[in-house]
């Protein structure tokens, strides 16, 4: 509880989860978005709502939630060819991966926010990155997180923890571990607040959240709700 750290918080269902996680782990905890010209940029609006209800709904959350932080890396954007930061259709490509996979996206996050923790006096950097329900994007493998970890450390010659409390679990059990940290408010929150949609439809309302309802990303969280909330059908 003494240690101290930044949570790559995008405003989804899975990086919110992995903030209340990390406040129920660490004293001091601080956020990150990144703006890197995504299709669904509405996920950083998101954010900040997501932050004031936490801090309204759970005061013992509140007292830990320190400074949130917002980097611009509209770069990115201009020089990634996908259908994650252009009106395109998502495919699959020949190799296998998804259009919607940016190259060296949670490379260049880390990096970025490890600079930023560095500063900060933060020995550990959370994100939601997951094997188990994804889409092949390489780098949300747990050893290319493991590889980077080592790097980021040797490169500030500081320990840089690299935490992925989502590594190995499904969405229906992300939900699971939603109820388990907050209870029904925090499920509610994540349901009605947080933002997973690739198109950044804000303007359909489902029984699991937001969204266009026909994208993978909308896919795997109505899945995994309906997985959670009626277990015994899966």
């Amino acid at each position: 509880m003494k240690r101290k750290a930044l949570v790559l918080f995008s405003g989804g269902q899975d990086s919110t989860t992995c903030l209340a996680w990390a406040l129920n782990r660490y004293a001091h905890v601080e956020t990150i978005g990144l703006h890197y010209g995504q299709r669904h940029a509405v996920e950083l609006e998101c954010r900040l709502v997501i932050l004031e209800r936490l801090k309204a709904q759970f005061p013992a959350w509140a007292e830990r939630l320190g400074a949130d932080h917002m980097l611009d890396l509209t770069l990115l954007g201009q020089i990634s060819d996908t259908a994650l930061t252009q009106d395109r259709e998502i495919t699959f490509k020949e190799s296998g991966l998804p259009s919607t996979f940016v190259p060296g996206r949670n490379l260049l996050f880390f990096t970025f926010a490890s600079a930023i923790a560095y500063r900060r006096g933060l020995t550990a950097l959370i994100g939601g990155m997951c094997e188990t329900d994804y889409s092949g994007y390489p780098d949300c493998r747990d050893n290319t997180l493991k590889a980077l970890q080592v790097a980021m450390s040797l490169g500030l010659d500081a320990p840089m923890v690299v935490e992925t409390p989502l590594m190995w679990l499904n969405k229906a059990q992300t939900w699971t571990l939603a109820q388990e940290l907050g209870g029904p408010p925090l499920v509610e929150l994540i349901r009605t607040e947080t933002h997973t949609c690739y198109l950044g439809d804000r303007t359909h309302v489902h029984h699991w959240g937001y969204g266009c309802g026909h994208c993978p990303a909308c896919h795997l969280r109505r899945d995994g709700y309906d997985i959670y909330v009626q277990p015994e059908t899966a």
